[in-house]
């Protein structure tokens, strides 16, 4: 299981994700740092979020698998004028990484100082641990 690195973070959640009997696993397993997501047992391949059916197959054969910590940005745009929940947090960066292994997801950009955001720069996922649970983010690796 891919261990990523855990960042404190200040207070709660704005917005907590929605968790399912079937979501647990993900978020129980990312408060301890485990990396990992669904992958297909029928045609192998991983999904984000973690699915109960294949979207590729629509297979209900599905395994967890590690995903990779290491990836690429995509795309990225800072928000300044964010939705009420998150307004207390603006501005900040989001952005579109695609992980080593194939799987594109949306998550916040750390920003640290220096950190100039390019599309195709290496970044690394990384849990916010905040007190109500976990986030994942993404922050980028130094040449």
């Amino acid at each position: 299981m891919t261990q990523l690195p855990q960042l404190p973070a200040p207070g709660r959640r704005a917005y907590p994700p929605r968790t399912s009997a079937f979501t647990k696993t993900f978020w129980e397993a990312l408060a301890q740092g485990r990396w990992h997501t669904t992958c297909c047992e029928a045609c192998g391949r991983q999904t984000f979020p973690p699915r109960p059916i294949c979207p590729h197959c629509w297979s209900d054969r599905v395994g967890w698998r590690p995903l990779s910590a290491r990836g690429t940005l995509y795309s990225w745009t800072r928000i300044h004028a964010a939705p009420a929940v998150f307004a207390a947090e603006a501005p900040y960066a989001a952005g579109i990484v695609d992980l080593e292994g194939g799987i594109r997801l949306a998550c916040r950009l750390l920003d640290t100082p220096g950190a100039d955001w390019t599309p195709g720069m290496a970044v690394e996922m990384t849990v916010l641990k905040y007190e109500d649970g976990p986030l994942f983010a993404a922050r980028a690796v130094a040449p």
